[in-house]
């Protein structure tokens, strides 16, 4: 943890094929948007020596070119993987979006690492979204360390940023959250503003300068030994506090000096098992520089203190069939089994699948198992088969490394695995395997589409299919009751990438249309209707006459249909008739188009023809006399009332629950819940909710989450079925 001397080079720096787990080390970058994450890649690249000073790769492109969509939109919509080489360890670097909408791929993210980085802007704080992933990281005991970056911004304090950062990731114990080092400010500048140029170590008591872009140890003057002793000896409470040696903190106490390599070790064992959190500062290399601040501190932290995939628990495995099977954690010589924790797709490669190995070892040209469970209410179909690897690759900006074989604990890249999706299990084809799917948020927001032109309509399943493969937060309806298609998105922004995507990956150019939600009719009260249908054109005619009562039902009953008719008047064998009849148009609907539910339909009498009757023709009067008997009742449109349970924070629960009021919703009740938050569950009218992940967003500042799920129909009050109604006319 700065001790070391480091002369890298861009050929040292190159990630290469690990050869065992403890030489590894996955770590996943988490934080806001515009918290500096990419370009912390970048500057961690540099200096490992996997990118020149300009920033790229040795075979053309940059670390950062990922997407031509992330280019556009001028953020990251999704993980990369950035390999590099310290010490003899190869570091995976998983960069995640921070904006809310890809959360889905900083699941995954999380799902590959084993340990967490959080990237947090000393211009803008910490944000409610990071606080929310630091409490999921530490529910499953993930090792965390924080970094704090935009250090050259005017109103940029270290020391107060170290501060919020234990308030509000410390808990019950800020001092387990505390800074390795401190910033070294150079000369300061006309607008009064004192540029960071170095780092304090204060464990090893040096100064660390990267003024002249490379970094240079010095002993502190006389006049810094004051303020490093004091953060010194805060810090070493802090790392002993939390030490596996009981001793060392009486022995410390009693005056004892504690030996600097017994320090750094007692730091790293705590950082390993995720009670000990340090902060550290980085800046990005300045131009012509080869490395950034901080950067070289970073690196050390990941290959001494986070720990190996060896130290990492293996998700549940059971076989395809769920009976639980037990594997020694991450061997290289155990059974197979590996996770697609990023599907993407290449205009010249086609598919490429992003592999996390979790037992044994995968090679090039072998093949495997494919499973895929779990999925299946989201447009995935469950899934077995046997496919081959094609070639392994290592990824970097846009280029693929070939690599012979991926052991356990590393990440790879698998080209043109046909059926394999996200979050599939690849494992031996002679022993198949299926692991425990990883947690994803519930797309929630709809997007109703559909095909441009006839050329898109013939392509649009086929880019569908392969959007939802690549995507699991996302969701594929295609409703029977609305006719559309409904992608189901997290957010706005994740909607855009959706139908870039689809442009631009798979041709396809569609539109965007109102959605519209399931509405049902019923009946307001009693009707009595009478179908005639009675034709004659030559031959055999057409004669049916059946007459009906119509009452609503209890909400959930459906159609009920009874037969009250005496003396023959319909003949046995068209009574089934009358009800088919009857059943069809229901579907249809009686008034606005929508399905008729909850009511009971009574056959009370009728006539028949001895020639002229039959099967067609009492299903034509049955529909009839059910159009009729609606014609002079009152009908009423029901709408989906869906439950609704919003997890938010204590300050924004008055803001919450008013606007829930103002869509038409019912408070049921609240529940306190852990961290300062609050349990609302409300029954809301569906049709005020489509974009309700958009406007609680907005209204709790990121920091709320909700479900829900259908409850019923019922009554739609009369204003606003008229609303609808007449929006549902112009639309048509």
């Amino acid at each position: 943890m700065g001790d070391k001397a480091h002369t890298h080079s861009g050929a040292a720096g190159r990630a290469r094929a690990a050869d065992h787990p403890t030489s590894v080390r996955n770590v996943v970058l988490v934080g806001h948007s515009g918290s500096g994450k990419t370009t912390l890649v970048e500057a961690l690249a540099l200096t490992a020596g996997a990118v020149n000073r300009a920033g790229r790769v040795e075979d053309g492109g940059t670390v950062s070119d990922y997407d031509d969509i992330e280019h556009r939109q001028q953020r990251s919509v999704q993980l990369s993987l950035v390999p590099v080489e310290w010490d003899g360890i190869k570091v995976n670097l998983l960069d995640t979006p921070g904006y809310a909408d890809f959360v889905g791929e900083l699941r995954a993210g999380l799902r590959a690492a084993d340990a967490a980085l959080f990237v947090v802007s000393a211009s803008d704080g910490v944000d409610g979204s990071t606080r929310m992933v630091w409490d999921e990281c530490a529910a499953v005991g993930m090792p965390r360390a924080i970094v704090v970056t935009h250090l050259e911004a005017a109103r940029a304090d270290f020391d107060e940023m170290t501060r919020i950062c234990a308030e509000t990731f410390g808990g019950d114990d800020p001092d387990a959250v505390l800074p390795l080092y401190l910033p070294l400010h150079g000369p300061e500048g006309p607008d009064g503003h004192a540029p960071v140029t170095g780092l304090t170590g204060l464990l090893s008591r040096k100064l660390f300068d990267y003024s002249t872009g490379e970094r240079k140890e010095s002993e502190p003057g006389e006049e810094q030994r004051p303020l490093i002793e004091e953060a010194r000896g805060r810090l070493i409470e802090g790392i002993i506090a939390e030490s596996e040696d009981e001793t060392l903190m009486d022995r410390y106490l009693g005056g004892e000096d504690v030996d600097v390599k017994t320090l750094i070790q007692d730091a790293e064992r705590a950082v390993a098992r995720g009670v000990f959190f340090p902060v550290l500062a980085a800046a990005p290399a300045a131009d012509g520089a080869r490395q950034g601040l901080g950067t070289v501190e970073l690196l050390d932290l990941i290959t001494g203190g986070f720990p190996t995939p060896l130290e990492h628990g293996t998700p549940s495995v059971t076989t395809p069939e769920g009976r639980p099977r037990e594997l020694r954690p991450c061997d290289p010589d155990a059974p197979l089994v590996a996770e697609v924790v990023k599907t993407s797709s290449d205009p010249y490669v086609g598919r490429i699948s992003l592999i996390r190995v979790f037992s044994g070892t995968l090679r090039a040209d072998q093949t495997v198992h494919v499973s895929g469970h779990g999925l299946a209410d989201r447009g995935h179909e469950d899934h077995d088969v046997d496919e081959r690897i094609g070639a392994l690759s290592t990824p970097f900006g846009k280029q693929q490394r070939p690599v012979p074989h991926v052991v356990a604990g590393d990440l790879a890249c698998v080209a043109k695995l046909g059926r394999a999706e996200t979050g599939d299990t690849l494992s031996a084809k002679d022993d198949p395997l299926l692991m425990e799917p990883w947690e994803m948020p519930d797309p929630l927001l709809p997007l109703a589409i559909r095909a441009h032109s006839k050329p898109d309509e013939d392509k649009l399943s086929q880019g569908l299919s392969r959007l939802v493969a690549e995507d699991p937060t996302m969701r594929l309806e295609q409703n029977q009751d609305t006719h559309q298609v409904v992608l189901w998105c997290l957010g706005e922004a994740h909607a855009d990438v959706a139908l870039e995507r689809l442009r631009s990956r798979y041709g396809v150019q569609v539109d965007v249309v109102p959605h519209r939600v399931p509405l049902r009719e019923t009946f307001g009260g009693k009707a009595a209707g009478r179908g005639r249908h009675v034709k004659q054109s030559g031959g055999h005619g057409q004669f049916a006459i059946c007459e009906i009562e119509v009452e609503p039902l209890p909400n959930g009953s459906g159609i009920e249909f009874v037969d009250k008719v005496v003396g023959g008047a319909v003949p046995r064998q068209f009574v089934p008739s009358v009800e088919k009849g009857v059943r069809a148009q229901a579907v249809k609907g009686v008034a606005a188009g929508h399905p008729l539910i909850d009511v009971r339909v009574t056959l009370l009498d009728g006539k028949a023809h001895s020639v002229d009757s039959s099967d067609a023709a009492f299903q034509t009067a049955g529909a009839l006399a059910l159009r009729e008997a609606a014609a002079d009742a009152t009908i009423h449109l029901l709408e989906p009332v869906a439950e609704v349970s919003v997890l938010v924070g204590d300050d924004y629960v008055g803001t919450v629950m008013s606007d829930l009021s103002g869509r038409r919703g019912r408070v049921l009740g609240t529940e306190q819940s852990a961290g300062g938050r609050t349990l609302i569950k409300a029954e809301v009218p569906e049709i005020e909710i489509g974009r309700y992940s958009i406007d609680l967003r907005s209204l709790s500042h990121g920091t709320a989450r909700f479900s829900r799920r259908y409850a019923r129909h019922e009554p739609m009050p009369p204003q606003v079925a008229q609303r609808v109604t007449e929006e549902a006319r112009a639309a048509s």
